[in-house]
C-alpha cells in the first residue's frame, strides 16, 4: 500500500482516454490536546528473571471502554468519566482485593483495545479513560497493558495524519506503562511490545496493521527466541479477533435469497490478516491463550491443531464488554477454507459457547484468568446484577486444557 500524508483520488476521463490525479485534502483533524500519560503502579512488574520461579498468579483480560458514537445530548468520552467502564473496574478492584491474599493475586490487566470512541482526541482519553485506569494502576498497584483498537487509531494506514495522531496520542497515555523505546520487549514507534513474568510471556501487537511486515517479523523473532522451558504459557492480546460469532466477524445470519444457503461471510481484512500470517505463527510456536476484543460481548473459539503427532490447544476469547454499546449473536463464522488452508494440521475450531442475539443479554464482564502451573482456567465475570453464567450448564468458569499439551 502506498503510504502517503494526504488523500488521493483519482478521475478517470473516460472521453479521452486518460486517467488524472486529483488531490484532495485530508478532512481537518480535532483541537490539539495534550494528552496526560497514566501513572503507572508504584510497584511495577519485577524484571523477568526476578519471577521466573512463579507459576501460579491470576490476570484478568477484557476491552471495548469506548462510549458509544457521538449523540446530541448524550454524553460521551470527552465529556464524562465513562460509567460502564467504571462499573467493570469496580468488579475488576473487588474480585483482585480477594484474591489478594490467596496463592492467585492479580498480577497485571491486559486491555484489547479501543479505549475510547476516538483517539485522535486527547481529551478523551484525559477525562473518560485515564482517571479510570489509574484506579487500577495508581489505587490498587496493579500494572495495566494496552493493545490497539481500530478507534484508538483509525483505520486508515501508517502515514496517514489521522492514524499518526491516534497513534501518538496512545503511546503518550500507556507511555510509563509498557516497556519503554529501545527495550528488547518493545518494537519501537509501534503499539507491539512483550513481557514476560512467571511462566507466562505475553505479546501485544497492533491488529489494525497486522499485514505490517515489520511488526509480523519483531513478533516472529519474540517467539522464535523465547525460552519455552520457562514460558510454559504464550498469550498474545489484539483487537481483531481471527473469528466470532458477532457482527464483525462477517458472519452472514441469513442464507441467499432463492438459495437455501448461508451468504458467504465478509470478512473484515485485519481478520483475514491475522488468519492467513498470524495464526500459522501462533500453532507453529504452540501459543496457547488468544485474548481480543472488536465485538462488544463474550465469545470463546477452541482451536486444537496437530504438530508432530501430538495434538494442541488454543483458546481464542472474544471479551469485548469493557463498556462500549453491547452487540449481539449473529451466526457462525465459515472456517472450512481456513482449516483446509492447513491440511497436515488437522485444524478442528469449536465453538465454546454463543452470545446471546439479544444484545442486552451479554453483559458488559471482564474475564479472570488463573494460571496454576502449566494449567489455565477462566472465569468470566459481569457487571449485571445476576452473574453471567454463559457456559454449558449455567457456569461462569471453565478449564483451558484437555489434559495434554
Amino acid at each position: 500500500m502506498r503510504r502517503t500524508g494526504f488523500l488521493e483520488a483519482c478521475l478517470v476521463v473516460t472521453a479521452c482516454g486518460v486517467a488524472a490525479v486529483q488531490q484532495v485534502p485530508a478532512p481537518p483533524l480535532p483541537p490539539w490536546v495534550a494528552v496526560k500519560p497514566i501513572e503507572p503502579p508504584a510497584t511495577p512488574l519485577p524484571p523477568e528473571d526476578a519471577s521466573a520461579g512463579v507459576t501460579r498468579f491470576s490476570f484478568i483480560g477484557y476491552g471495548d471502554t469506548r462510549s458509544g458514537t457521538p449523540q446530541p445530548g448524550v454524553s460521551g468520552d470527552g465529556e464524562v468519566v465513562h460509567p460502564e467502564h467504571t462499573r467493570v473496574v469496580d468488579r475488576m478492584l473487588a474480585a483482585a482485593a480477594e484474591l489478594q491474599s490467596t496463592p492467585f493475586p492479580v498480577r497485571f490487566v491486559l486491555q484489547s483495545g479501543d479505549a475510547v470512541v476516538r483517539g485522535q482526541n486527547g481529551a478523551m482519553l484525559n477525562v473518560s479513560f485515564t482517571p479510570i485506569i489509574e484506579r487500577l494502576t495508581r489505587g490498587a498497584n496493579i500494572p495495566y497493558f494496552f493493545s490497539a483498537g481500530n478507534h484508538d487509531v483509525t483505520t486508515n494506514p501508517p502515514g496517514d495524519p489521522g492514524r499518526a495522531l491516534g497513534l501518538h496520542n496512545t503511546l503518550t497515555a500507556i507511555s510509563k506503562l509498557i516497556p519503554p523505546e529501545g527495550s528488547p520487549r518493545r518494537l519501537s514507534g509501534y503499539l507491539t511490545y512483550a513481557f514476560g513474568y512467571g511462566n507466562a510471556f505475553v505479546i501485544a501487537l497492533d491488529s489494525q496493521i497486522a499485514t505490517d511486515t515489520v511488526q509480523f517479523s519483531w513478533v516472529s523473532d519474540q517467539l522464535d527466541k523465547l525460552d519455552r522451558a520457562r514460558y510454559r504459557h504464550v498469550i498474545v492480546f489484539f483487537h481483531h479477533p481471527p473469528y466470532s460469532s458477532g457482527p464483525h466477524s462477517g458472519a452472514s445470519a441469513d442464507p441467499v435469497p432463492g438459495t437455501g444457503r448461508k451468504a458467504p461471510d465478509r470478512i473484515e481484512p485485519q481478520a483475514t490478516a491475522i488468519r492467513t500470517m498470524y495464526m500459522p505463527l501462533f500453532r507453529k510456536h504452540h501459543v496457547r491463550l488468544l485474548v481480543t476484543g472488536h465485538d462488544h460481548l463474550y465469545d470463546h473459539f477452541v482451536e486444537r491443531y496437530d504438530d508432530k503427532g501430538v495434538t494442541y490447544r488454543m483458546d481464542t476469547i472474544i471479551t469485548g464488554g469493557g463498556g462500549a454499546p453491547l452487540y449481539g449473536y449473529i451466526g457462525e463464522p465459515d472456517l472450512r477454507a481456513y482449516a483446509a488452508a492447513s491440511p497436515t494440521e488437522n485444524i478442528r475450531v469449536e465453538h465454546l459457547m454463543k452470545p446471546s442475539e439479544t444484545p442486552g443479554s451479554n453483559p458488559h464482564h471482564f474475564v479472570l484468568i488463573r494460571v496454576d502451573g502449566d494449567r489455565l482456567s477462566l472465569e468470566v465475570i459481569g457487571t449485571a446484577a445476576t452473574p453471567y453464567t454463559p457456559y454449558s450448564g449455567g457456569q461462569s468458569k471453565i478449564a483451558l486444557s484437555d489434559g495434554g499439551p
